[in-house]
């Protein structure tokens, strides 16, 4: 039985983590031996749409000139763009600095009830065809509006993902080394999601949706990007990827602070899948079902236990058979796991000191995400966690 249960485990965690990647990659290139190209939409330079860019802020004021500056410097006729911002219970000065431009629409109430509600309020003073949602704390490439209008050529795309990108420097940290590793990764695979069928989801630092598409969202969602992205894919559109509409933003400040956000996203990503139960049918969603599965809700359930419970089902297969030689696998299996939760360990001691080795870092950042994981579980199970978002410190750039 210990031996069901070590194989059984392992499968999980190399198949969520490494696996599904492989497979998706494999797919696709199936996919372009034998599916004709797809039509390629250009775009139509002199009749752009008007759209809307669409920004939620809280206590933004440090970041809010930075914010608004990007916006303009955007390559897309400005007189196209209704610039919204949604502020809600600010008390730092940000929606008095925001109405300084008159580019700028400014909707504010003085009550904080969270980000969702901002969006739910903000959608009806959308007067364009497409809005883009962005974060204020990120800085979007220039020519991101135009990336994003153009996938929006195709009639079957409603909802249009763009790129996370993390600001990276030789003297990263722990949170910065492993989060922009990360965010490499989960491109790699959005990727190959969207040009196999559908990308699975979008971040809510940069992503678009027709305006007719969007309805009001649960007050209390916690993962409204998600949410949002993935009901309009269970209406029969495809949520589009495209890496050259990209945000891009500061690491978190340190791995704690990385962990309030992964703590939030497990516990929205499990709220998530009680509120999309249609999504676990493949007759009915067939392939997007098959990669919701693989991509999210493993992630998100068995793998972060199955990842811890893997050594100690492993150590406890070894003193049943009284051995610990290194001819025997499951010895050498062990002693494998040990030196990653050491080089884990090294890089945990070593996150705030001067000296950076980016190799204990990602161990690091792996341990304590698939942590934040469990934590974020049993934080949705008691009802603890609130919609009201807590934002994580952010690097100095």
């Amino acid at each position: 039985m210990l031996e069901i249960l070590f194989l059984i485990s392992l499968i999980v965690v190399l198949y969520t983590y490494v696996g599904y990647a492989a497979i998706i990659w494999i797919l696709v290139i199936i996919k372009r031996l034998f599916v004709a190209k797809p039509k390629e939409f250009n775009l139509d330079t002199a009749n752009l749409p008007e759209v809307c860019l669409f920004v939620t802020a809280y206590n933004e004021i440090e970041v809010a000139r930075q914010k608004v500056e990007n916006s303009f410097k955007l390559n897309y006729p400005k007189d196209k763009v209704q610039y919204l911002w949604m502020t809600d219970g600010s008390t730092d000065g940000t929606p008095e600095f925001l109405q300084q431009f008159p580019e700028l629409q400014v909707e504010h109430t003085p009550e904080r009830l969270g980000k969702i509600h901002a969006m739910n309020r903000g959608l009806a003073f959308v007067k364009t065809p497409l809005v883009i949602f962005s974060d204020s704390n990120t800085i979007l490439g220039e020519q991101s509006i135009k990336e994003i209008v153009r996938q929006f050529q195709n009639p079957s795309v409603g909802c249009v993902a763009g790129e996370k990108r993390i600001l990276e420097k030789d003297e990263d940290s722990a949170a910065a080394s492993g989060e922009g590793f990360y965010w490499k990764l989960e491109s790699f695979i959005k990727k190959m999601d969207a040009e196999f069928s559908s990308a699975v989801g979008a971040a809510g630092e940069l992503f678009a949706i027709r305006t007719d598409l969007f309805k009001p969202v649960e007050p209390d969602t916690i993962l409204d990007d998600f949410i949002i992205s993935l009901r309009i894919a269970e209406r029969g559109y495809r949520v589009a990827y495209t890496p050259n509409a990209y945000a891009v933003e500061s690491a978190s400040e340190s791995v704690k602070e990385e962990l309030k956000r992964k703590i939030r996203i497990a516990a929205g990503g499990l709220q998530a899948i009680f509120r999309l139960p249609q999504l676990l049918n493949p007759f009915r969603n067939g392939w997007l079902s098959f990669q919701y599965i693989s991509h999210k809700i493993l992630r998100w359930t068995i793998a972060p236990f199955a990842l811890f419970a893997i050594f100690f089902i492993n150590l406890l297969i070894l003193v049943k058979n009284d051995t610990f030689d290194v001819d025997n696998f499951y010895a050498v299996f062990l002693y494998f796991q040990l030196i990653l939760y050491v080089v884990a360990a090294i890089g945990w001691q070593s996150e705030n000191k001067q000296v950076r080795f980016k190799f204990f870092f990602i161990p690091y950042y792996f341990v304590a995400m698939n942590y934040a994981s469990i934590k974020g579980i049993v934080r949705y199970f008691k009802g603890k966690q609130s919609v009201v978002w807590e934002k994580s410190k952010r690097a100095k750039v």
